[in-house]
C-alpha cells in the first residue's frame, strides 16, 4: 500500500457544548479513502448529508473536503451550524494546512478528505463553533500527516490517560507492587469509608472479601464505584464449581478481577481462566490450603494473571511467611504473585525482595483507628523497598 494511501487523524478542542471533535482521513482519490470519498457524496443518509467544505459558496478546497456529521441534524438551527462556521472552518484549516506546508502542495490535487464533525444539538456560540472547528480539523491534519500516535504512545499512555467524557482509567496491573486493601467486612458504610480514607495511588488496588460478597452480591462493586470510579476491585467469590459462569458474574458487576480456589477441580479453574480472559478481566488462583501450588499451575492447560500465596489466619503463628515460595513460583511461570497473610509495614521490604508482585493486607488497615495512616505506612515501606510511584498525578493533558 502507497504511504498516502490512507492516513487517519482525530482530535479534540473547546469545551462546553460547542466543543469540536474531528474524526479524518486522507488518501489518494486512486485509493480506499477516494472510494469512500465518492461513496459519502453518492450514498445519502437522513440526518447526515455529506458537504463539501467550501472557503465562501463557489470554491472548494484542494485536496477537496467532504464532512459528514457525526450528529443526526433534526432542525434548521443545526444545519445551520453545519453549513455554516463548521464548513467555513474546516475549509479554512485544510487551505491554511496546505499553505503552511501540513499538506504537501504538490498532492493538493492528488488527494483527498472525509472529515466527520461533531457539533452538539445544544451548541449555540458561532464563534466557538468557528475556532473550535478550525482547530481540531488542523490538529487532526498534522496528526495524521506525522502519523500521530505511534505504537509506543500508544502503549505509554493507555495506562496513564483518562478519557473527558468517561473521567476514570481501565486500570491495569502494570507497574508492581501493589498494596490490595482486602475488605473483608460486612457493612457497608464501613466499606465506604475505607475507601474513602485509603490514599489515591497507583499502587492501590481493592479486594471485595468472599463476606461482603456474599451478603451484597457481586453487584456491590457498582456502588462502590460511586466511591472509587477507577478503583481496581478484585472481587474474591473464591470459586469451586461453575468457573466459566462465575467469572462472567464478576465481568458483568464490573470487576477488574475474579479469584477462583486452587481446591476447585481442574476443569473449573481452566473454564474461569478462560471466561476471564474473555471478557478482558484478571483471573487470581487462591491457593489457600493447596499443599502444591506449582503442581497445580503445572496441571493447568491455561495459567491464570495472578498466583496468591494465602497463608491462613488461623495457622500464622506457626506456618512460614506465604512469600517463602514466590520465588519457586516465578522461576517456573511468567506470572504475577500476591501474598496474603502476617504481613506487617515491617515485613514489607522481605516480601518484595522475595519478588511478590502483590501484597494483601486486610484488617490491619481495615480495623486500624487511622485507616489513612495505616495505609500510608504500608506504602512508604513499598515505596522503600522498591522505587514506586505514582504517574503523572497531577499532569495537565493538553496536546502531546
Amino acid at each position: 500500500m502507497n504511504d498516502f494511501d490512507m492516513r487517519v487523524g482525530e482530535a479534540l478542542i473547546g469545551t462546553g457544548n460547542e466543543v469540536a471533535h474531528v474524526d479524518l482521513l486522507i488518501g489518494y482519490k486512486t485509493g480506499p479513502v477516494g472510494q469512500a470519498f465518492a461513496n459519502a457524496l453518492s450514498q445519502l443518509s437522513a440526518g447526515h448529508t455529506p458537504l463539501l467544505a467550501v472557503l465562501r459558496p463557489n470554491l472548494i478546497t484542494k485536496p477537496p473536503v467532504v464532512l459528514v456529521p457525526k450528529v443526526t441534524v433534526k432542525d434548521m438551527h443545526q444545519a445551520e451550524l453545519i453549513f455554516g462556521p463548521a464548513q467555513a472552518a474546516v475549509a479554512k484549516a485544510v487551505a491554511d494546512a496546505v499553505e503552511e506546508g501540513i499538506i504537501p502542495k504538490d498532492l493538493a490535487e492528488d488527494l483527498v478528505i472525509i472529515a466527520s464533525v461533531f457539533i452538539h444539538p445544544k451548541a449555540k456560540n458561532v464563534h466557538k463553533i468557528y475556532y473550535y472547528n478550525y482547530g481540531a480539523t488542523k490538529l487532526a491534519l498534522k496528526r495524521a500527516m506525522k502519523k500521530f500516535p505511534d505504537v509506543e504512545k500508544v502503549l505509554y499512555e493507555k495506562d496513564r490517560s483518562i478519557h473527558p467524557f468517561v473521567g476514570r482509567r481501565m486500570t491495569k496491573l502494570w507497574d508492581p507492587p501493589y498494596l490490595q486493601v482486602a475488605m473483608d467486612l460486612t457493612n457497608l458504610s464501613e466499606v465506604k469509608k475505607v475507601l474513602e480514607l485509603v490514599p489515591e495511588s497507583d499502587h492501590v488496588i481493592f479486594e471485595i472479601g468472599t463476606p461482603l460478597a456474599k451478603k451484597y452480591g457481586v453487584d456491590v462493586i457498582l456502588e462502590l464505584r460511586d466511591v472509587r470510579p477507577e478503583a481496581f476491585f478484585v472481587l474474591d467469590i473464591k470459586t469451586l464449581d461453575t468457573g466459566n459462569l462465575e467469572a462472567r458474574m464478576a465481568a458483568d458487576a464490573t470487576a477488574n478481577a475474579v479469584v477462583v480456589s486452587g481446591l476447585a477441580p481442574k476443569s473449573t479453574i481452566e473454564k474461569f481462566i478462560r471466561e476471564a480472559d474473555k471478557t478482558g478481566i484478571y483471573s487470581v488462583i487462591d491457593m489457600l490450603n493447596v499443599e502444591d501450588p506449582i503442581a497445580l499451575l503445572d496441571k493447568l492447560s491455561v495459567k491464570p494473571n495472578v498466583v496468591e500465596l494465602h497463608r491462613a489466619i488461623d495457622v500464622e503463628g506457626v506456618a512460614p511467611p506465604p512469600w517463602t515460595n514466590v520465588g519457586k513460583v516465578k522461576e517456573k511461570f511468567d506470572i504475577l504473585v500476591g501474598v496474603a497473610g502476617g504481613l506487617k509495614p515491617e515485613n514489607v521490604g522481605e516480601a518484595i525482595r522475595a519478588g511478590a508482585d502483590i501484597l494483601v493486607v486486610g484488617r490491619a488497615i481495615t480495623r486500624a483507628r487511622d485507616i489513612e495512616g495505616a495505609a500510608r505506612r504500608f506504602l512508604n515501606s513499598m515505596a522503600e523497598a522498591k522505587a514506586i510511584h505514582d504517574t503523572d498525578q497531577f499532569r495537565v493533558m493538553t496536546d502531546f
